[in-house]
């Protein structure tokens, strides 16, 4: 069986704490997941259902704006064998999931903390930045809601 789809790719967590021989070797190993480009309204049980057909998941933890506590795009699947996640990377990735390509990409394994957004507004990094209107993820990127609606209490006048 062909391994093209399972290789890693060239994103690495900026915040692992460990050198990056140490999180290859973990990548390598890993039986957990990092789904990406979710709308903000996909629920856990639909991606239980989706990603249950490649094999057994041990838990989902969903992506949570570190504010408002609310789904902002992105979550953890784990499996309890690396096969199954291999399986959900070959036959899942680029796949549609509520009308939005979904990325998958393995990740050295869930640690508490990591479910939280790190963009300075709550959510993930790309979406402050984005400048596309995309009903899925909020509307616009953050920088351009605060353009168009800056804060109220916004002492500049």
């Amino acid at each position: 069986m062909s391994n093209d789809s399972v290789e890693l790719s060239s994103y690495r967590d900026q915040h692992f704490k460990g050198s990056r021989s140490e999180q290859d070797r973990l990548l390598h190993q890993s039986s957990t997941l990092y789904v990406g480009n979710l709308a903000f309204y996909t629920t856990e049980e639909q991606i239980h259902e989706l990603f249950s057909r490649c094999g057994d998941v041990r838990r989902i933890v969903m992506g949570l704006d570190k504010f408002r506590k609310t789904p902002c795009g992105f979550c953890f699947v784990e499996y309890y064998v690396r096969e199954d996640a291999e399986a959900a990377m070959r036959y899942i990735n680029g796949t549609r999931l509520d009308d939005r390509i979904v990325r998958v990409d393995w990740d050295a394994g869930f640690v508490e903390g990591r479910q939280y957004g790190r963009g300075k507004s709550g959510g993930q990094v790309r979406d402050e930045y984005r400048t596309d209107y995309d009903g899925g993820r909020g509307g616009y990127g953050k920088i351009v809601q605060m353009k168009i609606a800056p804060n109220t209490n916004d002492s500049r006048g």
